[in-house]
């Protein structure tokens, strides 16, 4: 039976080691340097409350891939939720992604959807033809009030820069809505799992097959083990090659965690959109599940910095100088032999959950096709 090795314990790596264990041919090794399995999507019953908590902020799966919908409905039940996200701007709560009520509080209008559009488009700054940085993309998009309001200091907190020092791409992924639905994605299927997302991991390694071993560092390309025939990587790309071209530039966050009686705040995000407030939000976590009920609440604070060699990277900068580096590392990935990189941080890509889901089966059925005649 041949030995498989996959470095990470979160979705990645999970949906990886149970394609190749279903085929029974193969003796599979999960490592994680964590105490706990599911990455970034762990999540744990508060020990107070009994609150489900998002360990490591909010994850709410949404995507419109049946085939990735059904594939993590085998493991636990997804309840259907819809993130309304809000947010508070000068003292005014209003709803996000912008759409036709966000318009209409922002201006103390009460445009209809056709009215809004215009409105919006006399907003949006014409001399703009084509967007190079963020805020250039805003102000074309939804000019210099809503860009302001929304994205400036909420964006400067997230990131630690300004807003014209980043790529378009970023904003590209924000929705404006000439309507009044406040759903914060456009996907057909969104829910978030009945007994958590640990809970799902667990299930989905959960085959005779695999052995996971946690508190276990994988010390990169000098690190690995000969007598495996196969590695799937999903850590960072720069840690592999122990940073030879540099590091990587990501932001992390950390939290400040809270907890009281009845209800804080209403809502299971509320962003703060005002550069005086040093958090970007807040995720109370018992409205990510509305199907219980609990007289205490917990809620973290969230707070954006750099990314230090002790810190946890989640979102990739993926600024000029960061992309020449990413450049260099892969070409080193292609003169490795028997070695798979996928997952966020080993692309060194922004992915959501399904996103990572749907390239973790896809990579596994075009291993198990190359390795049939092996």
């Amino acid at each position: 039976m041949k030995k498989i090795l996959i470095i990470g314990a979160g979705f990645s790596g999970a949906v990886v080691a149970n394609s190749l264990a279903k085929t029974g041919r193969y003796s599979i090794d999960v490592i994680d340097e964590r105490n706990h399995i599911g990455g970034n999507c762990h999540t744990e019953r508060d020990k107070e409350t009994g609150i489900m908590v998002h360990k490591y902020g909010p994850h709410i799966f949404h995507t419109s891939n049946k085939l990735v919908w059904d594939y993590v409905n085998q493991f636990d039940r997804f309840h259907p939720f819809v993130n309304r996200v809000k947010s508070i701007y000068n003292g005014q709560v209003y709803s996000l992604p912008i759409n036709l009520h966000t318009i209409n509080q922002f201006y103390g209008k009460a445009l209809s959807p056709g009215e809004a559009i215009d409105w919006i488009q006399s907003k949006g700054d014409k001399s703009i033809q084509e967007p190079k940085t963020f805020e250039e993309q805003a102000k074309k998009f939804v000019g210099e009030e809503l860009y302001k309001a929304f994205f400036y200091g909420y964006t400067k907190k997230q990131w630690g820069c300004e807003p014209s020092e980043l790529p378009a791409s970023i904003l590209k992924r924000l929705p404006v809505r000439f309507s009044y639905d406040d759903n914060y994605y456009n996907d057909r299927y969104q829910g978030i799992p009945e007994n958590g997302y640990s809970y799902v991991i667990e299930r989905i390694l959960a085959h005779d097959l695999i052995r996971v071993k946690l508190n276990q560092k994988f010390s990169g390309e000098s690190d690995i083990d000969l007598d495996y025939h196969h590695i799937f990587y999903t850590g960072p790309i720069d840690a592999f090659f122990s940073f030879r071209h540099g590091r990587l530039g990501y932001r992390t966050v950390y939290f400040k965690d809270f907890r009281e009686e009845g209800d804080h705040q209403g809502n299971p995000v509320i962003n703060y959109a005002d550069e005086s407030v040093p958090y970007t939000r807040i995720h109370e976590h018992k409205h990510f599940t509305p199907w219980e009920s609990f007289d205490k609440t917990i809620y973290f604070e969230e707070y954006s910095k750099e990314t230090t060699e002790t810190d946890i990277p989640y979102y990739p900068k993926r600024l000029e100088s960061d992309l020449k580096k990413l450049k260099l590392y892969e070409e080193e990935v292609r003169l490795i032999q028997k070695v798979s990189f996928l997952g966020r941080l080993a692309t060194y890509r922004y992915l959501d959950m399904h996103h990572i889901i749907e390239e973790a089966l896809d990579c596994a059925a075009k291993f198990l096709e190359s390795d049939k005649s092996v």
